[in-house]
């Protein structure tokens, strides 16, 4: 069986690592084997893989028996992968697609994502694997990413300061386990940073309010977060009226049903997401 740092030898002796990629590639099996179990996968699974680059993770996904549907932006690691994967991609057990992940229109059969993603594009990642799952009937039922540390305390919030709109809108719809975190030097060529395995499991939150008016009014708040809310929500979202039925007057009205709540003296991070859910349902009854 072949181990992590072959498939690394093999791509790096083809091209070197793409840094404009952020290209930084897992060689620690015993990492790749707990991110493979933490998505507890079956060969009903169809798994999707964001940058396989090398493949290490790849060919422990394969031993599954799933189908993989692998999404990589670079040529050379396409070809690389072609050749070491030949017979699955054969059978059809794996489909390599070369494309950017933000502009590629995922298949409507995925039911897990697992991955080593490129960390510049975590934030715009999450946000369309959630799309995803809610126009898709929320079939994923789980995703295990290795995304940077300091990304995934954001989507835990275990401390104020990592309170943010992040971590508020994903739990909306997945709950977040937390699992190995990863030093530099598990990687090739290392990271300046330390990384975590990040589990999000399907959890619908019940949302007793417009739900894209909900994330308009958290991202909003959030981008002056040192501020209160009361000066935060005098002022509407910059694409309110792409909410139906909203529009400034409307946004006034609703403003001035919450001006006497003691709510307003928190800032956006001193408030949970029940909170939230108060603020928004309140503008909406006493604004309809």
């Amino acid at each position: 069986m072949k181990d992590a740092r072959w498939f690394v030898d093999q791509l790096l002796d083809l091209q070197p690592a793409n840094k404009n990629l952020g290209q930084h590639f897992l060689i620690d099996d015993s990492i790749l084997h707990h991110i493979v179990s933490g998505g507890e996968l079956d060969a009903s699974d169809h798994v999707l893989e964001i940058g396989p680059g090398p493949g290490t993770l790849t060919s422990k996904l394969l031993e599954q028996g799933c189908k993989i549907t692998a999404i990589e932006i670079d040529e050379g690691a396409c070809e690389h992968l072609t050749s070491v994967f030949h017979q699955q991609v054969e059978s059809g057990q794996l489909e390599l697609v070369q494309a950017d992940i933000l502009d590629y229109e995922l298949p409507p059969s995925i039911t897990k994502v697992i991955a080593n993603i490129p960390y510049q594009i975590s934030s715009p990642l999450i946000e369309k694997l959630t799309k995803y799952h809610l126009s898709n009937s929320r079939q994923l039922q789980s995703m295990v990413l290795l995304v940077q540390n300091e990304f995934a305390e954001r989507l835990e919030m275990k401390t104020t300061d990592t309170v943010g709109s992040l971590g508020l809108v994903v739990s909306l719809d997945f709950r977040i386990e937390m699992l190995d975190k990863v030093a530099p030097d598990a990687f090739i060529p290392h990271p300046k940073v330390h990384s975590r395995v990040v589990k999000f499991s399907s959890d619908e939150q019940h949302i007793p309010c417009d739900r894209k008016l909900l994330v308009m009014i958290i991202r909003h708040c959030f981008e002056q977060r040192r501020k209160k809310l009361k000066s935060l929500l005098k002022v509407p979202p910059k694409r309110l009226s792409r909410v139906q039925g909203w529009y400034h007057q409307r946004w006034k009205d609703a403003f001035e049903s919450l001006r006497e709540d003691p709510i307003l003296e928190s800032r956006p991070e001193e408030i949970d997401l029940q909170a939230w859910f108060q603020i928004v349902s309140t503008m909406e009854q006493h604004a309809s």
